[in-house]
């Protein structure tokens, strides 16, 4: 039997309360994970109300069709968040969804599960895909990546500062044997981390910059981004939960582009508020997880939740 590994959803109710704002409406669930947030929506949407999930991992998808396949409103896609303009537009949806919501990163089956290889307190495959059915593995990466792309990789995307020892040193070791295992692969950075941040496990952000790029996240994200603003109707609410300060940057900055609207107006010409293109209005500020929250689930610390509502 295989195990079951529990997720708890963080920032629930605040996610929900911010994105269902029509009962009747037609939301999308870009990261369905164990169906914490979906459960949510469903239970705040009426009898006409529907919801689209999506996930990369063939788990998740297992998970919804046993637990959610009984319920009328509920609807599911294998695939990547990058594709929600496609799934919208097969159902005619384009231009008319009420809501979207996007709870960025892994969840905890995919961390706590060793068999999934994203965890270095576990020893397991190295793997690392959200989407085990296709694509190159962790190990088959690190294992064929040069030093200096391995460097690269660990900088930029987990922001690791001794980023070109570790790459040395896991190149160095490759040589002996192939690294096929989280806990081998750990030990190599931990061993290269000569400086340990308090309270921190020292392969904390290569692990993470590794698990970025194998499942091109940022890209995706990104991706996403640009088709919510086309698949929501005008007064569609964009719901974004970030785990990192990668992925805050990115709704931020996106965010505040379309706030702003157009920047490339002539000088000097006047203009009227109409004309700056203003596709987006922010709601609140950034909510963060309350104490109890945080007392009950400390992954909940670095979670970050932004709201925007759709105006052009």
């Amino acid at each position: 039997m295989t195990q079951e590994f529990i997720h708890t959803t963080v920032l629930l109710q605040e996610a929900v309360d911010a994105l269902v704002t029509d009962p009747s409406g037609f939301y999308i669930d870009g990261t369905f994970g164990r169906g914490g947030h979906s459960s949510k929506i469903i239970q705040a949407l009426g009898p006409k109300g529907r919801l689209m999930a999506i996930d990369k991992d063939p788990e998740a998808i297992a998970y919804a069709q046993v637990h959610f396949g009984d319920e009328p409103r509920f609807e599911i896609e294998h695939g990547s968040f990058s594709e929600i303009s496609h799934f919208a537009e097969t159902r005619d949806m384009r231009g008319k969804v009420t809501g979207v919501l996007l709870d960025l990163g892994v969840s905890s089956p995919q961390l706590d599960d060793p068999q999934r290889g994203f965890s270095f307190m576990h020893d397991g495959p190295l793997d690392m895909r959200m989407n085990t059915s296709v694509g190159e593995s962790a190990a088959e990466w690190i294992n064929r990546a040069s030093e200096a792309e391995i460097a690269d990789v660990l900088y930029h995307y987990g922001e690791e500062r001794f980023s070109r020892r570790m790459a040395k040193a896991i190149v160095m070791e490759r040589q002996a044997s192939p690294i096929l295992t989280t806990g081998r692969l750990a030990k190599i950075i931990t061993d290269a981390n000569p400086r340990w941040e308090k309270g921190k496990n020292p392969a904390t952000r290569a692990f993470q910059g590794i698990r970025i790029h194998i499942n091109k996240e940022l890209d995706d994200i990104e991706q996403c981004l640009d088709q919510a603003l086309d698949v929501l109707a005008i007064g569609g609410v964009l719901v974004v939960i970030s785990f990192h300060s990668l992925e805050d940057r990115i709704a931020k900055r996106f965010i505040r582009k379309h706030v702003k609207g157009d920047e490339h107006l002539p000088a000097g010409v006047p203009f009227t508020q109409s004309m700056l293109n203003q596709r987006l209005r922010s709601v609140g500020k950034a909510i963060r997880a309350g104490q109890d929250e945080l007392n009950a689930n400390p992954r909940a610390r670095s979670a970050v939740m932004r709201v925007a509502v759709k105006c052009a």
